[in-house]
């Protein structure tokens, strides 16, 4: 191979290396991106519990038991009472199963029933029987029972429908010989017409001296 023929072979070599090194080159400069040095904006994820910085409300209150009791239905929660029946019984001088009878339990002193054996938690919650079970601790017990009283040994996982939790409420007022009075409620509810009255719904209330469901 004569000299001539090797310098343009050489010479072709080193314009293809030169090419695909300035393409190389050229290639970093146009697609290298680097981090400003000041983020032209930061998405911040709001804490939960609180509102956020774009002003999006917290979750919204519970609404109260005796809003709740204005358009409740006893008949629909002697039917939810049925799921109760399991642990507990509510005829007047019915026996105790694995939770307290509840005949007349609205007002009654917490931790008092005769001859069942309380957790210490909801003893100590009663305050040695001052705390009733009035309506309002009815809804949250029933809503949560173990985060309303920590420690309780009710298994009962809790009821988080509103509508329900009020029915059944409104039945358990009943399994009395003189229901409670409502409470009041804020406001009348939406139709303008008169609720009626929970504690007279037809054959609610269950029969004195009926026979106890068998203990478990």
């Amino acid at each position: 191979m004569d000299s001539s023929a090797f310098n343009k072979y050489a010479m072709a070599f080193l314009a293809t290396v030169f090419v695909v090194m300035t393409a190389g080159i050229l290639s970093d400069f146009v697609f290298d991106s680097h981090a400003p040095e000041k983020p032209g904006f930061i998405i911040q994820a709001a804490e939960a519990g609180g509102e956020g910085e774009a002003g999006a409300p917290a979750a919204a209150a519970a609404v109260p038991i005796a809003t709740l009791l204005a358009s409740a239905d006893a008949t629909r929660g002697e039917a939810v009472f049925k799921r109760c029946q399991a642990c507990h019984t509510g005829e007047k001088g019915g026996a105790n199963k694995v939770g307290p009878n509840l005949w007349d339990i609205v007002d009654r002193p917490m931790a008092t029933h005769e001859g069942f054996s309380y957790s210490g938690a909801i003893k100590d919650f009663s305050k040695g029987g001052k705390e009733l079970w009035t309506f309002d601790h009815l809804n949250h017990f029933l809503t949560s029972p173990k985060a309303y009283i920590k420690g309780t040994a009710m298994g009962f996982a809790g009821d988080k429908k509103d509508n329900e939790r009020a029915d059944l409420i409104a039945y358990l007022r009943t399994l009395s010989d003189s229901p409670k009075p409502l409470p009041a409620a804020d406001a009348a509810p939406a139709g303008g017409d008169k609720p009626a009255d929970p504690a007279k719904p037809a054959d609610a209330k269950p029969a004195e001296g009926a026979a106890p469901a068998p203990a478990k």
